[in-house]
């Protein structure tokens, strides 16, 4: 069972918005292969646990990958008195993609996606999970030596930009006891009930 405020101990969040890990990068693999044309299945998160066999050197295909992901300075706590009440912490976020295009079409593949991003309709479902385009620019050559044979491979850098919010099982505060001391050291106390 998660803690509250009430029982103290650490706080875990109770919901999480956008979407992270795997979720998220099935959002980006969605994306990279709706822009490129290339099939689902050749758009490949970039680090998996059992690697699928690398494509023949004239497939085209994608790999994937967060490379970075650079939050704000600090976030922002609000408190929501709905209900029992929650806090919601929002961050924002600045993360950065590496898709890697492989075979005979990845300079064209890669300059494609670079362009189609710029085209809202293309970026629309990201967007609509909270998601920005930041900057998607740079292609670089970054061709690879695989058993004495140079595979052509050319990077893309795209960076996004979210707000992750997370909301904290923090209750509403519903009494409190103090005291004031005034200038003359006279000590007046107080009790605060909810009604």
């Amino acid at each position: 069972m998660v803690n509250t405020s009430a029982t103290g101990g650490y706080l875990q969040p109770s919901s999480t918005t956008p979407a992270e890990n795997d979720p998220f990068e099935d959002l980006l693999g969605g994306l990279i292969a709706g822009i490129s044309g290339l099939a689902r299945g050749m758009v490949r998160p970039r680090w998996q646990p059992t690697p699928p066999a690398m494509p023949t050197i004239t497939t085209n295909w994608c790999a994937f990958g967060i490379t970075e992901i650079d939050a704000d300075w600090s976030a922002a706590t609000t408190h929501i008195p709905d209900g029992e009440g929650t806090d919601e912490v929002v961050r924002h976020d600045t993360v950065r993609i590496l898709a890697s295009f492989y075979g005979p079409s990845a300079y064209g593949l890669a300059a494609q996606v670079r362009d189609g991003l710029w085209v809202p309709q293309n970026f629309e479902a990201v967007r609509m999970a909270g998601i920005a385009l930041l900057e998607c620019d740079r292609i670089r050559t970054a061709s690879d030596l695989i058993n004495e044979r140079f595979v052509r491979r050319v990077d893309l850098d795209i960076l996004l930009r979210r707000a992750v919010v997370r909301v904290y099982p923090v209750l509403n505060l519903l009494s409190a006891q103090g005291a004031f001391v005034l200038d003359s050291g006279t000590v007046q106390p107080f009790t605060v009930t909810e009604t």
